[in-house]
């Protein structure tokens, strides 16, 4: 759930009052970020902390700690002079061995790399704009970034970032992850945040947990593995669904051979692809082995077959748009709706998929969303999907994005936390309609489905990147990557 910095506070204080220790609470935030450090650089490198005053910087102490006893150099820039640190922060500086401490920003050719930054320096009590000496080192730690690609680490919130509105002040740090503790801060998921936050991580302490407000939620390993479908040692085939896919077509074919792939990686038990005759050849010889194709001379066949769920758009083009439209509205199995789907739907005279008794999940990245929803300019990107599944209810929008949304009517609202720029290419959509099609025809409801397929997806082009550099990573790369993501969970 999201909580603002007060209620965070406050749940901090009763912990104390229960008799919560301070320092067992920095000891487990601490080592929590590191874990996650360790999630996206398993071989040591440089660590550099950059240290205000308060208990943040006790954090950073701790998981500085922890990463130098797996080989990481530790260097460290305080913001003022050590006498000034509270007292948990500053017996961790004092327990320090073989912390250098610079007077002068770092000299990167004489780091050994990777060069990752921990963001000490405010946390969730600051108010207002960045003191001058704090502003400077933001400053420092932002022009690493930019400039030697020093990898930045936010704990909490990154300085400067208002907490609860999400609004950075001038010079506000930018992170590539942002590990909050407990509870994510509301301010984390706000549209303007999104460039300053980067990678979204939460580490859970049990003594800091909030009451469940029905409020939104972000797409967690802890939230996700009970949605992960648990097979019986008899477990067959049949009993892993039954995906069908209407997708491709001449120059596009590509579009379904990756929605394909992210099906069959997704656990689904029989996928079969539903084409046309002039891309059959083409198609059939291109999809992996384990896909069915099948020729089709009327989309609307596939309403007399046997599936679990469906999966329609990709690459499909707009020569048979009735039928598709017929299919959206008549299938009596859940369907994800994407890509040239979502175009058919949003100009079709009325809405078909209203009536389909079925839910349908539907993808839209930000300009199939303004077809869809007409401008959406004013509304952020979680009240567009809030609203659109007011309006839609049964059905589930998954609005694709640095901070992918998935709202349906009744359950809370899912933020996505994992992914990286480098996912900005052709295709990703493609293999997240296969996966969250294979979800389905498991059993998942769609809003689950949506939200195991776009935490997956992110996650397994994230173990891609750690062997290829985020700016490599393909579509197919996902596909090869999402077992791993799925094991993460088990």
């Amino acid at each position: 759930m999201l909580v603002t910095c007060r209620q965070m506070q406050e749940i901090e204080q009763r912990a104390f009052g229960r008799g919560v220790s301070a320092a067992d609470l920095m000891e487990k935030a601490g080592c929590g970020i590191a874990k996650e450090v360790r999630r996206f650089f398993p071989h040591p490198g440089t660590l550099i902390l950059y240290l205000g005053s308060g208990n943040n910087g006790g954090d950073a102490l701790v998981s500085a700690r922890e990463l130098q006893k797996l080989g990481w150099q530790v260097l460290a820039r305080l913001s003022g002079a050590v006498e000034k640190l509270k007292p948990l922060p500053r017996e961790h500086l004092d327990n320090f061995t073989n912390l250098r401490v610079l007077e002068a920003p770092a000299v990167v050719d004489e780091l050994a790399r990777p060069i990752v930054q921990l963001d000490g320096l405010l946390g969730i009590g600051a108010v207002g704009e960045m003191r001058a000496d704090i502003r400077a080192l933001a400053a420092e730690m932002n022009a690493l970034h930019h400039e030697a690609h020093a990898f930045t680490v936010a704990m909490d919130i990154p300085s400067g970032l208002n907490g609860d509105t999400g609004e950075p002040s001038p010079d506000c740090v930018i992170a590539d992850l942002t590990v909050t503790v407990a509870c994510c801060k509301a301010g984390l998921v706000a549209d303007a945040a999104t460039p300053f936050v980067g990678r979204l991580a939460v580490v859970p302490l049990a003594e800091l947990q909030a009451e469940d407000d029905h409020s939104p939620q972000l797409l967690t390993p802890e939230l996700l593995r009970s949605f992960l479908p648990r097979r019986s040692f008899e477990f067959h085939k049949g009993q892993a669904g039954r995906v069908g896919i209407i997708a491709g077509s001449r120059g596009f074919i590509g579009a379904a051979v990756l929605a394909c792939g992210g099906a069959l990686r997704a656990g689904a038990g029989m996928v079969t692809l539903l084409v046309k005759e002039e891309v059959y050849p083409l198609v059939a010889s291109l999809v992996p082995p384990e896909v069915m194709v099948k020729l089709v001379k009327d989309y609307r066949e596939v309403l007399e077959m046997k599936f679990d769920a469906l999966a329609i758009g990709p690459g499909l083009g707009f020569q048979y748009e009735n039928e598709v439209l017929t299919v959206i509205q008549y299938a009596n199995v859940p369907a994800v709706v994407d890509a040239d789907a979502i175009t058919m739907v949003a100009r079709a005279e009325v809405p078909v998929f209203l009536t389909s008794t079925p839910p349908r999940l539907f993808t839209p990245h930000p300009g199939e969303m303004a077809r869809l929803a007409g401008d959406c300019d004013t509304h952020s990107r979680i009240s567009q999907a809030e609203l659109w599944a007011m309006a839609h209810p049964g059905n589930t929008l998954l609005l694709k994005g640095a901070r992918t949304v998935i709202a349906t009517e009744g359950p809370p609202t899912y933020f996505n936390t994992t992914g990286h720029p480098g996912m900005a290419t052709g295709g990703m959509g493609d293999v997240l309609t296969g996966v969250c099609a294979a979800f389905a025809g498991q059993g998942l409801d769609l809003h689950r489905a949506a939200g195991m397929g776009a935490w997956s997806c992110g996650r397994a082009a994230e173990m891609a990147a750690l062997s290829m550099g985020q700016n490599s990573v393909l579509p197919s790369d996902v596909i090869a990557h999402l077992g791993q993501a799925l094991r993460e969970l088990e």
